[in-house]
């Protein structure tokens, strides 16, 4: 429950939804919901799938993630254990604007490339 006092507005430091908002937007955060969107991974797949995340870092995110309700942590009965993870209705629903966001930048990294090195060369001329 929210605190009646205020509304639900993400810029108000007070609102919860802030809190959910760093744990979806983080690096690892956005890279999980967009991995999960294919479907349901192990672990193992997950951190495959997520380059350069370390083991820790993957689990502190998928219990955030879990925690906030996105995320649905099964552990599988079989031998050895496994553990796989899967979006919820909340965690699809999320997970697709951050998908077609990462389709945006992947289709148009020629441009933000070049906008980079527009902006390096004009700030270093005048900066030197």
């Amino acid at each position: 429950m929210t605190d009646p006092q205020y509304a639900v507005d993400v810029f108000s430091r007070r609102c919860p939804s802030r809190e959910t908002m760093q744990d979806i937007t983080s690096r690892w955060g956005v890279l999980a919901l967009a991995a999960l969107h294919d479907g349901p991974h192990r672990f193992g797949e997950l951190r495959r799938r997520v380059d350069g995340v370390s083991e820790r870092m993957l689990a502190q995110t998928l219990q955030r993630l879990e925690r906030d309700g996105l995320v649905t942590r099964t552990v599988l009965t079989q031998i050895p254990p496994a553990v796989e993870y899967t979006l919820t209705d909340l965690g699809r629903a999320t997970a697709a604007p951050v998908v077609a966001l990462i389709g945006v930048v992947e289709h148009r990294i020629d441009e933000v490339l070049a906008a980079r090195a527009d902006y390096d060369r004009r700030t270093d001329r005048a900066g030197g």
